[in-house]
């Protein structure tokens, strides 16, 4: 390492620490030198100064400066050869060792350990002021072509107070306790944005694909999901055999993966590869605690992990340019008194990990009671929170219609026209028993 050795002797030389700070060289690109490194550095953070060579020398007696006569770029240009060097060798080793017994493995771990790789020189940015231009040209693109920009959710009331998922840098949190009806919304979201004319991808690690096919059949058509999945006769076969054949003219797709499809280990860089061999508009999964953390060292804990991988996807959305949905479990602080009708989670009840909640443009928390479902806006970027929803929710027709309440954030008139469908609905049934 005298390239290191050189650049702390011209420091010490020149009195100068600019070579340092310019290009960003911290101590992991001196690591026969960490101790000399830090007293320099501990030095100047101290007295404002860099040591003189008596200082150092005090401390480094055995250590023997040399005569530097070399530029700076090419010193710099020398250490981070080196320390990219010195990066890259354990991993070789790694994947050398790996494909001896396993190449998808090598594969996998070499594509996320490139990433370590990659130099970091420089801290860059965007002149906000000087790109105005660019960031109008969007704002026209938005105002005239939303659909281009956002995907409505399925729930009308819902688009009126987040305006819908947008179609990039979107990663949507949907928090509730055990059977509360998040992957229902979830997927109802999903059939949404296929029934638009897109393409959404469902991760599904708890239910086979057939079991989420008949919760699309049950929320796209209606179909009785009790009738078919326990095969009873009150479907129509005949009718739901037409319906089948109608879906294979579809030109888009609903793709639903399981586990066993990312080879029992889903990670970020294999639902990257996911997205795009499969052209998807929307990623949605059924449970993020699922997921692995490639980013895992060891001694990291469980709310660590599920942070980093929060990060990861919504840098997925920002990189791809497609929203990521979410199921997140609620902890113990979740479960709600039984007298309480108006409660739902709180972001701190989600469970493992702030950072989740943290990474997210939106938080939407649920709570289901007997045949209503409670939606409300905890978290949202790019608008205000607390609004509440209630939905009377037929399971099995995949029904659900919203009950207006003065409480909702909704638009008055939205609010109004549903109250006098409502009445209207309910004197025509009046009238059926008649």
């Amino acid at each position: 390492m005298m390239i290191a050795l050189q650049i702390i002797s011209k420091i010490l030389a020149t009195q100068d620490l600019s070579i340092i700070q310019d290009n960003l060289l911290t101590k992991d690109y001196f690591p026969e030198y960490e101790e000399e490194y830090e007293f320099i550095m501990d030095h100047y953070k101290k007295y404002g100064n860099v040591p003189d060579k008596a200082t150092f020398l005090s401390q480094f007696s055995d250590l023997e400066l040399v005569e530097v006569t070399e530029s700076d770029e090419y010193l710099v240009d020398g250490i981070r050869e080196q320390y990219l060097f010195e990066k890259s060798v354990p991993i070789m080793k790694k994947v050398s060792e790996l494909l001896q017994t396993n190449a998808n493995a090598a594969a996998e771990y070499m594509l996320q350990a490139v990433k370590t790789l990659q130099p970091n020189y420089g801290v860059g940015g965007i002149d906000i002021v000087h790109a105005a231009k660019e960031r109008y040209n969007q704002f026209v693109s938005r105002k005239e072509k939303q659909d281009d920009w956002f995907f409505t959710t399925g729930f009308s009331e819902l688009d009126d107070l987040i305006h819908g998922i947008q179609r990039q840098e979107e990663f949507i949190v949907i928090v509730a306790r055990t059977n509360e009806g998040k992957s229902w919304v979830l997927e109802k979201m999903c059939t949404h944005v296929w029934e638009l004319g897109f393409s959404p991808g469902y991760i599904s690690p708890e239910m086979g694909a057939s079991s989420i096919g008949y919760r699309f059949d049950t929320l796209h058509k209606n179909f009785s999901n009790k009738g078919l999945i326990w095969g009873k006769n009150d479907i129509d076969e005949d009718n739901y055999s037409s319906y089948i054949e109608e879906l294979k003219e579809s030109k888009n797709h609903f793709i639903v993966s399981t586990p066993a499809d990312f080879d029992k280990k889903i990670t970020i860089t294999k639902i990257r590869n996911w997205v795009k061999k499969n052209d998807l508009d929307l990623v949605a999964i059924d449970g993020i605690t699922y997921l692995s953390d490639e980013r895992y060292q060891r001694g990291d804990t469980k709310t660590t992990s599920l942070t980093n991988i929060s990060e990861d996807l919504m840098e997925l959305s920002i990189e791809l340019g497609v929203p990521v949905i979410v199921v997140v479990q609620a902890n113990r602080s979740g479960i709600i008194s039984k007298d309480d009708n108006d409660s739902v989670p709180e972001l701190e009840s989600i469970r493992d990990s702030d950072g989740i909640a943290h990474n997210a443009s939106k938080v939407l928390s649920l709570r289901r009671k007997d045949e209503v479902l409670m939606l409300q806006v905890k978290k949202h970027r790019n608008g205000p929170v607390g609004g509440k929803l209630t939905y009377q929710w037929d399971v099995d027709k995949g029904e659900f219609n919203w009950i207006p309440s003065y409480e909702d954030a909704c638009p008055s008139e939205r609010r109004e026209q549903q109250i006098k469908e409502t009445r209207k609905k309910f004197s025509d049934d009046k009238e059926d028993v008649f």
